[in-house]
């Protein structure tokens, strides 16, 4: 049951998450229904359902007989989600600490293929704002698909321009927010290599990018 896994994920253990959707399905009952609803031995329900109290996603409702119900999922998600942002940013904080942001200047290489799709993914993914990107085709139409809603986008070819790869090699240009760059070159088929690339958040070398993709796309306008 994927709840079951999805609460587990949360910090429950299989126990609690079973017996928590049991009561969900059953709305209130004894120990021992639960139980077997959840397919949890009977010796372990009794503690389980107390562990699940504890966490405020069940209650006792009488004595005799002992009867639990399920409170609210909603409020122990949102319970979860501010707990979760919480050490996110205490983690950040942490983080920042130890390893100030790189510098505007530096330039981090990418070796092979899978590195620079990955990378242009999580470029894309990212953005807030805008987008400018030309080049390998294939890859330009999943990274479309994958832009936000809301970011402008702004795609060209590089055709009829200098080039910017060696021979056998074909370019990948992405900028991201005015803030982030990627330069990729593929390796055509045939031609020994490696794919490579480089990213950065120099500025320069961000907007030439961008530049360079406003007259691509003027140039196939022109056209």
């Amino acid at each position: 049951m994927s709840a079951v896994i999805h609460l587990q994920a949360l910090g429950l253990t299989e126990y609690e998450a079973r017996a928590y959707t049991a009561l969900l399905a059953l709305g209130r009952a004894v120990p021992a229904r639960v139980a077997r609803q959840a397919g949890i031995p009977r010796p372990k329900i009794y503690e389980t359902l107390e562990r699940l109290e504890g966490r405020g996603l069940a209650a006792k409702m009488g004595q005799n007989p002992l009867e639990y119900a399920p409170l609210s999922a909603r409020e122990y998600l949102s319970r979860s989600r501010r707990s979760f942002d919480d050490r996110l940013a205490a983690l950040d904080r942490d983080l920042s600490r130890l390893a100030p942001d790189p510098a505007p200047e530096a330039v981090y290489h990418l070796n092979g293929e899978a590195a620079i799709r990955s990378l242009c993914e999580d470029l894309i993914l990212n953005a807030r704002r805008c987008v400018f990107m030309a080049g390998e085709r294939s890859l330009a139409d999943r990274l479309e698909r994958l832009t936000p809603r809301g970011v402008e986008l702004q795609r060209a070819e590089l055709t009829g321009l200098p080039e910017i790869a060696a021979p056998g090699q074909s370019a990948f240009l992405l900028a991201r927010d005015n803030e982030a760059a990627l330069i990729g070159h593929f390796i055509e088929e045939g031609t020994p290599g490696e794919a490579h690339g480089v990213h950065t958040h120099n500025p320069v070398i961000v907007h030439l990018i961008e530049g360079y993709v406003r007259l691509a796309a003027q140039q196939k306008q022109l056209a």
